[in-house]
């Protein structure tokens, strides 16, 4: 069982910089690929960037590649997702999830791939 506390997220003015931190509640973290999703109203989950258990690799979705960037930090089992060049199109409730399985280069796209979900942490943009 994982539990995963999001933070960081707030208002933020267009082209402004954020990040959002998730707190890993395991004690095998490294055994997890992590993951950020959204989801803004009347909208469906939408995968953002995923990072393998080692943290050497990561994969973006094209909406955000370039300005978003995962990290994770294995001794305090955080999880990052820093987020620059802000626009309003980007408001909405930012999701962590965790996902087993996979081997030591696998990373996650599909939110059915991963198993646990924090709460989530609303990001507003305004213009």
């Amino acid at each position: 069982q994982v539990q995963l506390v999001e933070s960081g997220g707030g208002l933020v003015q267009a082209g402004g910089s954020l990040t959002l931190s998730c707190a890993a509640s395991t004690g095998t973290f490294s055994n997890y690929i992590m993951g950020w999703f959204r989801q803004a109203p009347g909208k469906g989950r939408e995968f953002l960037a995923g990072i393998t258990t080692n943290g050497r690799g990561t994969t973006y979705a094209e909406s955000v590649k370039g300005r978003f960037t995962i990290s994770r930090d294995g001794a305090n089992n955080m999880v990052y997702l820093q987020m620059n060049s802000l626009k309003p199109e980007d408001m909405a409730v930012y999701y962590c999830a965790a996902g087993q399985g996979g081997g030591v280069y696998s990373v996650y796209r599909n939110r059915n791939q991963y198993n646990y979900w924090g709460q989530g942490t609303q990001v507003t943009v305004s213009s």
